[in-house]
């Protein structure tokens, strides 16, 4: 398994920044160009050495003013970019087969077609991809892909920081980046120009880490993502407690901080209807930057990704499998929470989460499971039935027991992990009629004539804790 790391470049010039922003904006064309004749279904099927022999008989490949590896690598990466937005959206497809879709025969052929690439031919499945992959556009243009046999790196003295040499827009001319690490980077580099400072991407194998020779332990859980914290696992252990202190400050930092420039911005815009420009441009350029802002944001996530990864390194650390929660899909909430409450949802960092499950997971050689996340938070799992929430809280409307969401999510998510009736595709509006159904069966104390052994021991335990908590 590959891993990215990211180096940064160390006190460049202004002079060598503005070459590289030149050679970054003009493969900017090349990337729009290419999304632009193959991003839809003139696409499907062209390679990018395909794309690159017919520019170099047409010509188009000398409007370009770039070295010929540099445009070549850019249209390689463009065409990957493409068939990645391709693929996910064969995702979103897939699942509405699934969903439309009962015959296994039926199923079976549209899935083969659409991995051939044959959709186009069938109408029910050219309709699908209309829906679901939009025609793209780039908006990348400050990016250089360098290739491995491309670029050079050295050192000055012994244990001396990694300088980079890379072509640049002229031949047999190269631009020398120093960057902050003593560790040279190898394979294909992708350079992001982002405030005057050059990040250098990189791939390197995982067995490199530390991390990677930790071992998993022994044990099954399941976890629950949260707001407040990283996540909850089924035995009620809590990690990454700091994220959610972390996100509220950040958030309401800059909610007053956007407020204040709003009055600014409004300032200017006032100077430029007087005919001020001179106040309106001086303003702008010292009130109105973005430099500090991008640091904070920078550091910001930086911070939220390692609370994040520790997090998940404490569950790896007790399981050798994980039942999570698929949240790829959007779910809409019909919950009026208050403006800063949606706010600080809004910033809910789910996309690093499962990054973190997938890739820790993988590396010290845990089992990671997806099931349907549907009603996870709101079932009980002392009877099976769906529960009131408030808050933080979960109260059980059959025993009147009070579990913690996030606790209760985790227990149900590890025992959805091999339900026969819940798949990974099951609609939400189809689990809460199997989860109705359950509870209803289990009040009336009729058989489950569907269900397994192993659901009929969790009915047993679940009447068992109903009878306790009613005790209690």
């Amino acid at each position: 398994m590959k891993v990215t790391r990211i180096a940064y470049s160390k006190n460049l010039n202004v002079g060598k920044c503005q070459q590289l922003e030149e050679q970054a904006r003009r493969l900017g064309r090349v990337r729009s160009q290419v999304w632009r004749d193959h991003g839809s279904l003139a696409g499907v099927g062209v390679t990018d050495r395909q794309i690159r022999d017919q520019w170099m008989r047409n010509g188009t490949a000398d409007t370009f003013g770039v070295l010929a590896n540099a445009w070549k690598e850019t249209v390689r990466d463009a065409v990957g970019d493409i068939k990645a937005s391709r693929e996910a959206a064969k995702v979103r497809v897939r699942k509405a087969i699934w969903r439309h879709t009962s015959d296994k025969t039926e199923r079976k052929r549209l899935c083969a077609a659409l991995k051939r690439d044959q959709w186009s031919e069938d109408p029910y499945l050219a309709r699908l991809m209309r829906q679901h992959w939009q025609r793209g556009r780039n908006h990348v243009v400050n990016q250089i892909v360098v290739r491995s046999d491309d670029y050079r790196t050295f050192t000055l003295g012994e244990g001396g920081d990694v300088w980079l040499t890379i072509p640049s827009l002229l031949r047999r001319r190269v631009i020398t980046v120093p960057l902050n690490t003593t560790i040279a980077p190898a394979g294909t580099l992708r350079l992001i120009l982002r405030d005057g400072q050059v990040e250098v991407h990189f791939a390197i194998d995982d067995s490199t880490l530390k991390s990677s020779r930790r071992p998993c332990g022994p044990s099954k859980v399941g976890v629950d993502k949260g707001y407040t914290e990283v996540l909850v696992d089924s035995d009620a252990n809590r990690h990454g407690r700091e994220l959610g202190d972390l996100l509220r400050s950040e958030s309401d930092f800059l909610k007053i901080k956007n407020a204040r420039r709003a009055k600014i911005r409004g300032i200017v815009e006032k100077a430029r209807e007087k005919g001020d420009h001179a106040k309106a441009d001086r303003i702008t350029a010292n009130n109105l930057g973005t430099l500090k802002r991008n640091r904070r944001r920078n550091v910001f996530k930086a911070r939220v990704r390692s609370v994040t990864f520790t997090a998940v390194h404490a569950v790896v650390d007790n399981a050798k499998h994980i039942v999570a929660e698929d949240l790829t899909r959007h779910f809409t909430s019909r919950r009026k929470l208050g403006k800063n409450t949606n706010r600080r949802l809004a910033a809910w960092t789910k996309g690093v989460t499962a990054e973190a499950l997938n890739s820790v997971s993988e590396r010290r050689g845990s089992a990671l499971t997806l099931v349907n996340a549907a009603y996870t938070s709101q079932v009980a799992p002392c009877c099976r039935a769906l529960g009131t929430r408030k808050g933080d809280r979960l109260h059980c409307t059959r025993c009147g027991a009070v579990w913690q969401a996030d606790h209760a999510g985790a227990i149900n998510v590890l025992e959805r992990y091999g339900d026969p009736d819940i798949t990974l595709f099951t609609s939400y509006k189809r689990v809460k009629q199997i989860i109705q159904e359950r509870a209803d069966r289990r009040r009336t104390r009729l058989p489950v004539q569907d269900s397994s052994h192993r659901c009929g021991e969790r009915t047993i335990r679940s009447e068992q804790q109903c009878s306790r908590n009613r005790k209690q």
